[in-house]
């Protein structure tokens, strides 16, 4: 007697039924994952503190900034705040994603501001010094504020190119307005002026206030962090080191 076909056996197991489903196009993924995506072919690290503009195509940006506002969203909801019923609270997921994208973290998604360098005619070969300039950006720990000022000094030489004042200012922002340790802040603005004035010597000194320390843990109100970058002449000359740091000091004092 013939034994009948068995039910299971023509029916696909549920992992082989898995298999089958087509995956998402690129075009029903997140925005952040075609992102993601890019800079992985890339090789590109894309730390909290890097830029990643290069990878992000036009209206993206609006995209992102609607999937950000989903996801706090769903953070508010999961704090257990009521959304729908407290008016200060309903267009806070869009007021952060929008906060986040376009201001405090702009650093990360738009390009750096255009800066025009102008060619150094006079041979200017003294010490330039720009500051204080106030900074702020984000504890890459737990984003909370980090407010400070920064001291640049310049030591050009007939090769250097020369920029008007307020793009220190706009460099030091864009480098700033992202997830930063302030470590690692003042070295990245150091190598984004040095690429861009091409100078003999280049100083930075950044003294700051973490939120992450006043706000929170060991809420400590009095403590700053004070670091500094030395390139170039800087590094060689003890003097021109001194010079710098003494005029810097009197500028405080003052």
């Amino acid at each position: 007697m013939a034994r009948p076909h068995s039910i299971m056996a023509t029916e696909k197991k549920p992992a082989q039924a898995i298999q089958d489903v087509a995956a998402p196009s690129v075009h029903e993924q997140l925005v952040s994952a075609r992102i993601r995506q890019r800079i992985k072919a890339a090789g590109v690290r894309f730390h909290a503190n890097d830029n990643i503009s290069a990878f992000i195509k036009e209206g993206e940006l609006a995209e992102l900034q609607a999937e950000v506002q989903g996801k706090l969203a769903a953070v508010l909801e999961s704090l257990v705040i009521d959304v729908e019923s407290d008016h200060n609270t309903q267009d806070t997921a869009k007021r952060v994603a929008k906060m986040y994208l376009n201001e405090v973290f702009k650093g990360r998604y738009q390009a750096a501001p255009p800066v025009t360098e102008f060619p150094n005619i006079e041979r200017l070969n003294e010490l330039m010094i720009v500051g204080p300039i106030t900074v702020r950006s984000a504890c890459s720990h737990h984003l909370c504020p980090i407010m400070g000022k920064v001291w640049v000094g310049v030591m050009p030489n007939e090769h250097s190119n020369l920029i008007g004042l307020s793009k220190y200012a706009r460099l030091l922002e864009w480098v700033m307005s992202r997830p930063q340790i302030q470590e690692e802040a003042v070295s990245q603005a150091a190598d984004l002026l040095m690429q861009k004035l091409q100078p003999d010597g280049l100083a930075i000194v950044m003294e700051a206030d973490h939120f992450c320390m006043h706000w929170r843990g060991v809420k400590d109100m009095d403590s700053k962090m004070i670091n500094s970058v030395m390139r170039g002449s800087f590094l060689r000359d003890a003097n021109l080191r001194r010079e710098f740091l003494a005029l810097i000091t009197q500028r405080q004092r003052g």
